[in-house]
Formats: structure tokens, C-alpha cells, sequence
């Protein structure tokens, strides 16, 4: 039995050290309380399976300087490519090391054998959970340079037709943000610019709810500060969806860090009719932003073809606009003005 255990050991080990490197990711790169919840969990589990083996025969079994493996090294084993290389290695490390253990532990340990199946699985959804959030949240820092909110009271046209002139204009993504609208009427707005921004590509952001977000499939919500957290909006949206958060204020902008936001707006940055009742934030705030929130920011409120130089020369690598192009005669060209300004 001692090469059962000796077998057993080393994969206890792996998956041991894989959840850590996945719990660090969750919790330092994402700021993602659910991921790092789910390595905590798995790790907890197990603790609990470890401790129902005999733990003398399972370090008596342990030979290191006797293992064929520590010298025999492939090609491509120190291969990451950046963050996402890193935790997708962890990931298919901890599913194998899963199965392994829960084959050998049907010799030694049965019963355990069906609690590391389960683990197995929870493991497949954490996966799912970390790979999501990463190539989401990444998107959305690579893609966006314009980012086009539309809300029907102030559209010149229908929000389908201003929608695909701000995209043809070179918006990336469009928010849907609608403070008046039954929720039929919503819903079925977010389901004509969901299908758009499938055919075009672009990424679609519902303000506030995440309901209608989560039935038409958006890719994300943007949330105002006393809208739900974003935690609790995560439950209810598909792995991997992006979540924004408002800010006025650095402390709020830490706050939405904090929370696991996956970018932050910032403002307003000028007088804004869509919010007349807001303080001006202005460029300071923006330069503020810029050089304490690791998050992708959007500066907003007020921006027009007038002054978005202003926004990129205090650091802005993207930004939100409203009115410049809902109201706009020509929204296409509106933003295709806007969209020429950022680099």
C-alpha cells in the first residue's frame, strides 16, 4: 500500500498548491471575492479529506529525493505568457490531481473517493468561474476606447438606430440605461442591441439590471452606488461577466477595487446635463484615478468632441459618452469625431 499513499501524497500536494495559486489570483489580480470563496471552500474540503487518512502513512510514503519526476522537465513547462498562462496551468493541474486522488483513494479510502468527485466537479466550475472573469476583463481593457451610453429620452433616433450609428462610428461598447422604462419595454430594448452587438462584435452593458442583463445575455452591468453589490450581481450573471462600477470620489473608486469591479467610471469630468444635481469631478480626479486604481477607468460626464483631448491628455485611455452622440444629428459622425481623438 505504501505506493497507494506515496501516490496520494504528492497529488494532496498538487492540488494544495494549485488552489493557492488560483486563490491568490482571485483575490490580488481579479479582486474577485467569489473565485477566492470557491479556492477557500475547495482547500477547506481538502483539509477534510487529508485529515480522514492515516496522515503517518501518507508522509512516511513521501520520498522526494527518490522521485523520478522532480528531474524530468518538458519544453514548455516554464511557459506562462502572463497571468492567464499561469492560472490556466493551475486550473488543469488541479482537475488532474483531483482525478488522480479519487481513483487511488477508492483502494484506501472509499468513502473519500465520492468526496473528491465532488470536489472534482466544484473544480470544473471554479475553472469555468477564473477563465471567464480573466478573458472578460481583459477584453474590456483591450477593446474599449469609446464607450457609448444610450438611453432613449435623449435620442434624436430609435436606441436601435443610435446604437448602430455609434458603433459603425467606432464605439466598442454601448451601455443600455434606461431609469423610466417598464420592464417589458427594457427588456425588449436589451434584446435588439444584444443582437446587434453579437452581429457587430461589441461589447453590450446594462446599467443597473442585472436581471435583464442576465435573460438577453449581455456581456456585463454597470452598477451606480446604491445599486446591489457586486458580488451579489455576479450570482446572478454567467461566469466571466463584466462588471462596472460609478465613482465619484477616489475613496469610492478604491471601494469598487475593493468590491471586484472589473473597471470604474470616474466623474463627472464636466457640467453634465444627464446629471445636472453631481459635483464636477474634473481632471484632477481623472489624473487621481489614473495613477491609483489598477482597474481600467472611464471618465464621464460631459465629454464631447470639444474636450475629450482634455480626458486623454490627463491619462484617459478611453471614455463614456452620452449626449454627445445620443442627441447628435448624426450620431455615426458624432462618435467617429469623439473615437478619433483616443489613441
Amino acid at each position: 500500500m505504501r505506493e497507494i499513499y506515496r501516490i496520494l501524497d504528492a497529488n494532496f500536494n498538487r492540488t494544495r498548491e494549485a488552489l493557492r495559486v488560483i486563490e491568490d489570483c482571485g483575490r490580488f489580480a481579479l479582486n474577485d471575492p467569489a473565485t477566492t470563496a470557491m479556492a477557500k471552500t475547495l482547500r477547506s474540503d481538502l483539509r477534510t479529506v487529508v485529515e480522514a487518512l492515516p496522515r503517518g502513512e501518507l508522509l512516511t510514503a513521501r520520498d522526494t529525493p527518490g522521485d523520478v519526476g522532480t528531474v524530468i522537465t518538458s519544453a514548455g513547462e516554464a511557459d506562462r505568457g502572463g497571468l492567464d498562462g499561469v492560472v490556466t496551468a493551475a486550473c488543469k493541474r488541479l482537475t488532474e490531481s483531483l482525478r488522480t486522488l479519487e481513483e487511488y483513494a477508492k483502494v484506501v479510502a472509499p468513502q473519500q473517493a465520492f468526496r473528491l468527485e465532488r470536489m472534482r466537479y466544484d473544480a470544473y466550475t471554479l475553472e469555468a468561474r477564473v477563465a471567464g472573469r480573466l478573458l472578460e476583463a481583459g477584453r474590456f481593457a483591450r477593446e474599449v476606447k469609446l464607450y457609448v451610453l444610450i438611453t432613449s429620452r435623449l435620442c434624436k433616433r430609435s436606441v436601435l438606430e443610435t446604437a448602430r450609428a455609434a458603433i459603425h462610428g467606432g464605439a466598442d461598447a454601448v451601455q443600455l440605461r434606461e431609469k423610466d422604462l417598464a420592464d417589458d419595454q427594457f427588456l425588449a430594448l436589451a434584446a435588439e442591441l444584444r443582437e446587434l452587438t453579437d452581429e457587430t462584435g461589441k461589447i453590450l452593458i446594462i446599467n443597473d439590471r442585472a436581471d435583464i442583463a442576465a435573460i438577453v445575455g449581455a456581456d456585463g452591468v454597470h452598477l451606480g452606488l446604491h445599486d446591489l453589490g457586486v458580488a451579489e450581481v455576479r450570482r446572478l450573471l454567467r461566469p466571466g461577466a463584466i462588471v462596472g462600477k460609478t465613482s465619484h470620489t477616489l475613496a469610492e473608486a478604491h471601494a469598487a477595487v475593493n468590491a471586484g469591479a472589473d473597471y470604474v467610471s470616474a466623474g463627472p469630468l464636466f457640467p453634465t446635463a444627464t446629471k445636472p444635481g453631481l459635483e464636477v469631478q474634473g481632471l484632477d480626479y481623472l489624473r487621481q484615478v489614473c495613477a491609483e486604481i489598477p482597474l481600467p477607468n472611464v471618465p464621464i460626464g460631459g465629454i464631447t468632441a470639444d474636450n475629450v483631448a482634455q480626458a486623454v491628455q490627463a491619462g484617459a485611455k478611453r471614455v463614456a459618452v452620452c449626449a454627445a452622440v445620443c442627441s447628435a444629428d448624426d450620431p455615426q459622425k458624432a462618435a467617429e469625431t469623439i473615437r478619433k481623438h483616443i489613441p
